[in-house]
């Protein structure tokens, strides 16, 4: 089972889609009623290697909370993005080598300085997700995922997808306290999967979705995940 696609909650779906399409250079579709954003060249779904970007209408506006998932972009212009509606956020970094924006529904994002290790990801270097214990969460998604753990200490735990972006659990003080705006969407590879991750610790989760043919899910830290039909 692999990530597939990044899903971000928006009042404005096709406006924050075109966002990030412009910020990462690539091609917004719209196959239905989300907008989702994956290399140019036409939809490809699932995509072979790039986790992409799907941007799903919801009637709510985001908390004034920072998201406890967030995309980490490789070096592109902070100016161009400022001009396409991103702005500058403070969330307490302090001084530190990289730029912290938010798009234009806010939600943060970083734009990193360049790194050897990110420079064949593409424009998505990685996907961060906050939590209390990465040990922990590199034992639940370690188990549920055919990405490859990279390293796991106290404070960070790293997964790597093959050519595409990296999956990092950052510590992080505080714990969750309202529904995740930005969560993965998982493809399973086999039937199955959705019984294997919840004997792992997975938990479903009703948000009010009602008969789809998806299953949402929580992480044993309360991350929100959806797993889609193989």
């Amino acid at each position: 089972m692999r990530p597939v696609q990044v899903n971000i909650k928006a009042l404005d779906a096709s406006a924050v889609g075109r966002f990030w399409a412009e910020a990462l250079g690539w091609s917004a579709y719209s196959p239905g009623v989300t907008t989702y954003v994956g290399p140019p060249g036409g939809l490809v779904w699932p995509d072979p290697v790039f986790v992409g970007v799907d941007v799903v209408p919801v009637p709510e506006g985001k908390p004034a909370v920072k998201n406890r998932v967030h995309l980490d972009l490789n070096p592109t212009s902070v100016g161009r993005l400022l001009e396409l509606g991103a702005t500058p956020v403070d969330i307490g970094q302090g001084e530190v080598p990289w730029t912290v924006l938010a798009d234009p529904e806010g939600n943060e994002f970083c734009v990193l300085e360049p790194r050897e290790v990110y420079r064949d990801t593409g424009p998505i270097a990685a996907i961060v997700v906050d939590c209390v214990d990465p040990r922990a969460m590199a034992r639940f998604w370690g188990a549920a995922l055919d990405w490859k753990l990279l390293h796991v200490t106290d404070d960070h735990a790293g997964f790597r997808s093959a050519g595409g972006p990296f999956l990092d659990f950052s510590r992080s003080p505080g714990v969750k306290t309202v529904p995740d705006r930005v969560h993965l969407d998982l493809l399973p590879g086999r039937e199955g999967e959705v019984a294997r991750v919840r004997a792992l610790g997975a938990l479903d989760l009703d948000l009010g979705q009602g008969e789809v043919e998806w299953s949402c899910l929580t992480d044993p830290e309360g991350h929100e995940f959806c797993v889609l039909r193989p």
